[in-house]
């Protein structure tokens, strides 16, 4: 019976062990591919040559290998890798630039981002910037924010407490305690916590990339949650580990500040997730030089030198399918017409619930498998954006390349509740989240671009219901009553704004203006105004959805890439993207990118010792 169990324990261990390490297709990771930094290119019209190239059927290479849906950086990034091994891509997107939350919009000569705000994890010998460098051939240029990077601000104006967050393992719990004097154990106890839980996010690839029964025994036997800490954590929510470490409520409020950038209240939080985000800052916080628009910028010659195109305005209405049920094209509306643009494989960075429920046929749609995947998602919660452009320098106007995090009581759970839960009209006089950064201050190629001008973005949630009867207006025009409904948010958000800077006085702004849910759903699809996609919270890290949400969808030769498919955000769509490759590619792009990291780092060691 012992060697029975001894030959299943050895062949599983095998079994698991081929699924990450093995490979058999080309590495689009096989060499360094970085080039000498080019010339910076400034001029919107050089630059537009390359993000808003529109579509017409002349347009579409012969012979393809894939055709992607939509330019996120989840269907870019895995464009670029296939690009890298040869592959002939067609990358199609629907707005009028290329991008997705990456793109830049210009308005009174202010450009503004709409989605990258800071990225961390990306000092030099990382595999993540390693595998960025790769994937714009070592073009794409960050500046490091400044330490601290995000300021916690809580409380009503007249009693405001301000905890400033450093980058650096010891410098962030340093300050911490100097700040929060009797509270060092809890301290050390929550930054030992989120690293051994966030180490463990490895298991999630090998549950998307291994055959499903094979995931499914992981799962079903309890082996994942010895295998990796990140899924032990993964039910427990950041609420309940939180009130665990210390009774102190603006520690309590530090500890859970940066749920907003993935979408869910404490409560309701993954505690696997949200050590995913603080460790992803813990060495530091950058910002795209010139831009966010940079990033597709340099990725989209890639996918052309290999024969591939990105094109714009153009909106896919359905994918096709030969009478197999294969996936063999897409089908873009132009005008009044359909163009069919065939290819052996469709992938889709639109999203599950695009994907699902509008892309493909009502009898495909009514597939159990399809419907089963669609019961484990909901939408994740709606954003709003407020654009602000400034006459004066940074200097002049206080501004400093770091973000403010802005709560009005430091209890976020009974926050975002109250607010969420509040009608339209009470709920846009009084935000309790905002998420305050300026742009111009983090890019150091701005004053050069734009000298005298800054500008600054603040973000925080909205409900897509609070404008859903306006969503069929035109996005320029959607009638006073909306427009109304946006300034009084605008207002709401501007008076805490100025209060919390004070050399921003209203005589100084020349442009403001929001975007609401049903904006987001016009310029980036999102169909319920979502940012980061299908919901974060605690249900999305049950191993089971792991398993199950993966880029092979039920159809043959349709595939899913980006956030739906790994994690939200730059660096979960980018996930997306390397899990999807590994799936077409029939390899492990995810180590890959690593061992190339590590190779680089000794070459560029032994370099500096000589």
């Amino acid at each position: 019976m012992l060697t029975i169990v001894a030959f299943a324990c050895v062949s599983l261990v095998i079994f698991i062990l081929k699924y990450v390490f093995g490979s058999s297709g080309p590495n689009p990771f096989e060499k360094d591919c970085r080039e000498p930094l080019k010339v910076k290119v400034y001029d919107k019209k050089e630059k537009n040559k390359i993000l808003k190239q529109g579509f017409v059927a002349s347009k579409v290479p012969d012979n393809l290998d894939a055709v992607i849906i939509g330019s996120g950086v989840g269907g870019l990034g895995l464009a670029v890798l296939l690009a890298k091994v040869g592959k002939k891509v067609l990358v199609l997107e629907q707005h009028s630039r290329a991008g997705g939350c990456c793109h830049t919009f210009t308005e009174k000569g202010f450009e503004f981002d709409v989605g990258i705000h800071y990225i961390g994890d990306l000092m030099d010998h990382k595999p993540f910037r390693c595998m960025l460098d790769q994937m714009t051939n070592g073009q794409l240029q960050w500046e490091k924010l400044e330490n601290p990077f995000d300021h916690v601000v809580l409380g009503p104006p007249e009693n405001r407490r301000s905890y400033p967050i450093y980058s650096g393992s010891a410098r962030y719990s340093e300050e911490l305690k100097k700040r929060f004097p009797g509270e060092e154990k809890a301290i050390d106890e929550y930054l030992k916590l989120v690293k051994k839980t966030g180490r463990g996010i490895w298991v999630m690839a090998v549950l998307k990339l291994c055959p499903l029964p094979l995931a499914k025994f992981l799962i079903h036997t309890g082996l994942v949650k010895h295998l990796s800490y990140f899924y032990k954590m993964a039910p427990r929510s950041l609420t309940d580990v939180v009130n665990e470490l210390t009774e102190n409520k603006d520690l309590r409020a530090v500890f859970t500040y940066i749920f907003g950038t993935y979408g869910n209240k404490p409560k309701d939080a993954s505690f696997a997730m949200h050590s995913l985000l603080t460790t992803h800052y813990l060495s530091g916080a950058w910002y795209p030089k010139a831009g966010s628009s940079e990033i597709a910028y340099h990725m989209i010659p890639i996918i052309e030198k290999a024969g591939g195109a990105v094109l714009v305005r153009a909106p896919v209405n359905r994918i096709l399918f030969n009478d197999a049920k294969e996936a063999c094209g897409v089908s873009v509306l132009k005008g009044q017409e359909e163009v069919h643009i065939k290819a052996p494989m469709v992938i889709s960075d639109a999203g599950i619930f695009n994907t699902y429920e509008k892309l493909l046929p009502k009898e495909l749609q009514a597939m159990p498998e399809i419907q089963k995947q669609l019961s484990l998602v909901k939408h994740g919660e709606g954003g709003l954006n407020i654009f602000i452009g400034l006459n004066g320098t940074r200097e002049e106007l206080g501004l400093k390349a770091n973000n403010y995090w802005i709560f009005t009581d430091n209890n976020f759970d009974e926050l975002m509740e109250r607010y969420l839960n509040d009608g339209r009209e009470e709920a846009s006089k009084k935000i309790p989240l905002l998420f305050v950064a300026s742009p111009s201050a983090k890019d150091p190629s701005w004053e050069e671009r734009s000298p005298g001008k800054s500008t600054l973005t603040v973000v925080s949630f909205a409900k897509y219901s609070w404008f859903e009867e306006w969503k069929d207006g035109k996005v320029t025009n959607r009638g006073p009553d909306y427009k109304e409904l946006k300034q009084v948010f605008i207002d709401s958000a501007l008076n805490v704004v100025m209060d919390v800077f004070p050399k921003i006085t209203r005589d100084k702004i020349v442009y403001i203006d929001a975007g609401t849910p049903i904006t987001n759903t016009h310029y980036i699809g999102a169909p319920k105004g979502e940012m980061y996609g299908v919901d974060h919270g605690i249900a999305r890290f049950n191993p089971e959805f792991t398993a199950t949400i993966r880029p092979q969808t039920p159809l043959k030769n349709l595939y899913l890439t980006g956030q739906d498919v790994f994690l939200c955000g730059f660096a979960g769509a980018l996930g997306g993207a390397l899990t999807c490759g590994s799936v077409i590619l029939n390899r492990n792009l995810h180590l890959d990118s690593f061992l190339l990291a590590m190779k680089t780092k000794y070459i560029n060691k032994k370099l500096k010792d000589e």
